[in-house]
């Protein structure tokens, strides 16, 4: 997610006025038909997409505010981020999932990853320390925190806070990328600096490289600062919603190949192809833009060859109505991009967008969002979430001709305002679909369909999505 950090208080400003722009520009936009459009919380779906289950936000996270973030997964846990702390499920049974336990510790995004017994936790919220009972304070102020917190888990019923970490203008999402002896890398992805911010000054064309100890995680610390942009990327240009290109102040986010020491780099206004052999000093290989479509790099997945990157284009930030005639189908969508080529020649090359093609209301923010694939060899097919336009299956086996082969979707949380929800995260592990709902919590799909089927054979002991695993090594 983009504008909605609420790290900053120039972001907080914008929940309010993007649901204005879109309420206020409703009337002259194309809506869909009524007809077309499900009823106040209706579920609508396609046949092969079996709804096994919901389970609320816990009460603690009931807040509209509270909104839920990503997931991590290992055995029979999953983990839910949540701007207010996070939720541990027991998924062992994926019909029957229950809330084992709920940390409450205050710090948007609270995106998480694991490895071993550690949990870490983003903070993109500039809070008045480190802890879990910490409170806003402006990121003018010196001593104001944010960063990456660390949880021993090894109990799922109490984990266990050990560590902080701070990083320059937060963390809004990581991703882990294991190193050798038992150490780990957490590349933190931030933006939008300030001169008036300390800890965050421009140009910020960098990430923070975190390096865990993982038998000593007190000794955790930020080992690199590389400086992905030393010719400033994207410049952006100026022009309004939604027709502009945001300027490139760090990444929003990161996904890691780490058995084939290649990351995606979602950077804002640039889409980038690194090498991570050295895992403290990433390489760029490629890079791209699209200053007519793209309007802000979000998240990156690749296929299970690599030889395919999706790419998305968070429009508007999440909080707007993007799935619509207005808008139409290139923007906010995805985009296919092939790797052709070899070594430092591989290059991205565009294919095609992929769209959800239901309309949604004028109230219901959509936007392509978090995805993973689904294992299926000898095939490219990923879920995603596109908050309130739902969940969909896509298969972009024909990177020309992406289509989709399934979808799951509510009806508009309000028919009179835009309130923010939806599928934030939704991802495929050991068999189902997990999705963690903005507003509605836990939500669990099967999918039985021939071209998935033979995903459910393929079971892993930890998922962290934006380290992708080689599923057919």
């Amino acid at each position: 997610m983009a504008l909605f950090s609420g790290r900053r208080p120039r972001r907080r400003t914008l929940v309010g006025s993007l649901a204005a722009l879109v309420l206020a520009g409703s009337a002259a936009a194309a809506p869909a038909a009524a007809a077309d459009i499900p009823g106040q919380d209706e579920i609508v779906k396609t046949a092969n997409m079996h709804h096994l289950a919901n389970v609320p936000k816990p009460p603690v996270f009931s807040g509209t505010s509270s909104y839920g973030t990503d997931w991590a997964f290992k055995g029979d846990y999953a983990f839910a981020g949540n701007y207010d702390g996070f939720t541990v499920y027991d998924i062992s049974k994926p019909a029957k999932p229950r809330i084992v336990t709920v940390v409450k510790c205050p710090g948007s995004q609270n995106d998480v990853s694991i490895s071993g017994n550690l949990l870490f936790l983003s903070t993109d919220s500039s809070r008045s320390d480190d802890s879990c009972q910490s409170v806003p304070k402006p990121a003018s102020e010196k001593d104001a925190w944010e960063g990456i917190k660390i949880f021993d888990i090894s109990d799922v019923r109490n984990p266990r806070y050990v560590k902080a970490v701070e990083t320059k203008c937060g963390s809004h999402t990581n991703t882990l990328v294991p190193g050798k002896r038992g150490t780990v890398y957490i590349y933190v992805s931030s933006y939008s600096p300030s001169s008036s911010y300390p800890d965050c000054q421009p140009p910020h064309d960098l990430i923070s490289i975190v390096e865990v100890p993982l038998n000593n995680p007190q000794a955790a610390r930020v080992a690199a600062e590389p400086v992905l942009f030393p010719d400033g990327g994207n410049p952006g240009d100026g022009r309004p919603y939604p027709e502009g290109t945001s300027a490139t102040t760090g990444c929003h986010d990161l996904t890691a190949y780490p058995s084939k020491n290649l990351m995606a780099g979602a950077c804002m206004g640039d889409g980038v192809l690194f090498d991570i052999s050295d895992r403290l000093k990433p390489r760029i290989i490629d890079s791209v833009r699209d200053d007519e479509n793209f309007a802000f790099w979000h998240s990156a997945t690749f296929n299970n060859k690599a030889d395919k990157v999706v790419f998305t284009d968070e429009l508007g930030g999440g909080g707007t109505a993007t799935c619509n005639a207005a808008i139409g189908p290139n923007k906010g969508a995805d985009a296919v991009y092939d790797i052709v080529g070899k070594g430092d020649k591989r290059k991205l090359v565009f294919r095609s967008y992929f769209k959800i093609p239901r309309a949604n209301a004028d109230t219901e923010n959509c936007v392509a969002h978090n995805g993973s694939l689904i294992p299926v060899k000898g095939r490219d097919i990923m879920v995603q979430a596109w908050y309130q336009g739902g969940i969909s299956v896509w298969d972009f086996t024909d990177s020309r001709k992406p289509k989709e082969i399934g979808w799951f979707e509510r009806g508009p949380l309000s028919n009179d305002e835009l309130v923010l929800g939806g599928s934030w995260s939704a991802y495929y592990y050991n068999g189902y679909i997990y999705s963690s709902d903005i507003q509605k919590g836990l939500d669990v799909i099967d999918i039985r369909d021939k071209a998935t089927d033979k995903a459910k054979r393929v079971k892993l002991d930890v998922l962290n999505v934006q380290s992708q695993p080689d599923y057919f090594d």
